[in-house]
C-alpha cells in the first residue's frame, strides 16, 4: 500500500485523496451522514467547480450545508430521494456515494446507483465509501441489511449491475471500503 501513503496529503482526510477531485470538476455527494467529508470534499472544486450534497433527509442535508458553510466550502444542498436525483443528465464528473448504499433496499440501492450513472458525464466516476463490515460480535448484532449487502458484493456488484465499467475495490482502510467505477463512453 505505498502507494496509497504517496497520494495521501497528510492533513487530508483518507476519502478526499482516494477521490481525486480536480480544480473545476463538478461533484455530487449522495449521503449527508458524515458532514465532516463534504467540506473538504467540495473545497477541491474551487471556484470554478460545483460540489452538490444531497440527502433523503432534509435535517441530515441541512447539517451538512451548516457545517460546509463553517468550514469554508461552497455547496448546494439538496433534499431529494436517491431513486429521482432532481439534476440534469450528465452534469458531474463525479459521484461519490458515502454511507448510503448498504442502508437501501436491493430496488432502492438498484434505483440510486442507475440515478448516479445518468447524471455523470460519459467516462465520469463513481466512488462508494462504506464502513467496512463488523467482525467478530459486531457481526452478529449488526443490521441484518448491511450483513446482506456485504454478503452480495458490496458496492462493487450494485455499481456493475447499473451500467459501470472497470469496476475495482480501491481500498479498505481505516474502517472504510473504497470501490469506484466509470461510466463508458458514448458511441455514435
Amino acid at each position: 500500500m505505498k502507494w496509497l501513503r504517496a497520494l495521501r496529503n497528510p492533513g487530508e482526510p483518507l476519502a478526499v485523496s482516494i477521490a481525486g477531485i480536480k480544480l473545476g470538476e463538478r461533484v455530487l455527494i449522495l449521503g449527508c451522514g458524515d458532514p465532516a467529508l463534504i467540506a473538504p470534499l467540495a473545497i477541491k472544486t474551487g471556484l470554478t467547480g460545483r460540489a452538490c450534497a444531497l440527502d433523503e433527509d432534509s435535517a441530515r442535508t441541512l447539517r451538512a450545508a451548516n457545517v460546509s458553510q463553517r468550514d469554508g466550502a461552497l455547496i448546494e444542498a439538496i433534499t431529494a430521494p436517491w431513486t429521482m436525483l432532481p439534476l440534469d443528465p450528465d452534469s458531474f464528473d463525479i459521484v461519490i456515494i458515502r454511507g448510503v448504499l448498504a442502508s437501501l433496499t436491493p430496488e432502492r440501492r438498484a434505483g440510486c446507483v442507475k440515478e448516479s450513472l445518468r447524471v455523470l458525464r460519459p467516462g465520469g466516476r463513481c466512488l462508494s465509501i462504506d464502513d467496512a463490515p463488523r467482525g467478530g460480535l459486531g457481526a452478529l448484532v449488526g443490521d441484518r441489511s448491511r450483513a446482506e449487502y456485504s454478503a452480495a458484493g458490496h458496492a462493487a456488484r450494485a455499481l456493475e449491475g447499473a451500467g459501470f465499467r472497470a469496476v475495482r475495490t480501491v481500498a479498505e482502510r481505516d474502517r472504510l471500503v473504497f470501490v469506484e467505477g466509470v461510466r463508458g463512453q458514448l458511441t455514435s
